[in-house]
């Protein structure tokens, strides 16, 4: 009997309900996967990063969203959030390589940083809307990003 070794690859998914608790559930789930794995390098920003989409996807929505941590086979790590609404928010929508940096919000603004703090801290990001029709409620749409390890 030979024994077996774990993937470099490996793939958790997370529904999460439409509740003020999503992003702190988000957190604990992204600390302790990626502590499993041994990928602590990453953990404080994936940690904050996750939870900033998903507290996007709970300020923005009505209706549950969906966490997705997928480790690739070059060391990257990808991190998906899944929510209820069509719109890609700009800068997201935009094709690779054509990133532009989101405004600044005012300083006295009580939100809008968290997209800023995703293209901050990761290697990659972006969006695609699942379009509004396929569902009674809407496809919705998938933001994500990426960092290395």
């Amino acid at each position: 009997m030979g024994t077996v070794s774990p993937s470099d690859t490996w793939a958790y998914a997370l529904r999460l309900p439409h509740d003020p608790r999503a992003a702190r559930v988000a957190r604990v789930t992204v600390r302790a996967v990626l502590g499993g794995h041994g990928r602590h390098e990453v953990l404080d920003s994936v940690e904050l990063l996750a939870s900033e989409l998903v507290t996007n996807a709970y300020r923005h929505t009505r209706g549950p969203c969906s966490l997705r941590l997928t480790a690739l086979s070059d060391g990257r790590l990808r991190v998906g959030v899944w929510d209820s609404s069509p719109h890609v928010p700009s800068p997201f929508a935009e094709p690779p390589g054509g990133h532009r940096k989101a405004p600044a919000p005012p300083g006295d603004a009580e939100g809008g940083r968290g997209l800023r703090l995703v293209q901050a801290c990761a290697d990659a990001w972006g969006g695609w809307s699942l379009g509004d029709d396929l569902l009674p409620r809407g496809a919705g749409k998938l933001l994500w990003f990426e960092v290395r390890g």
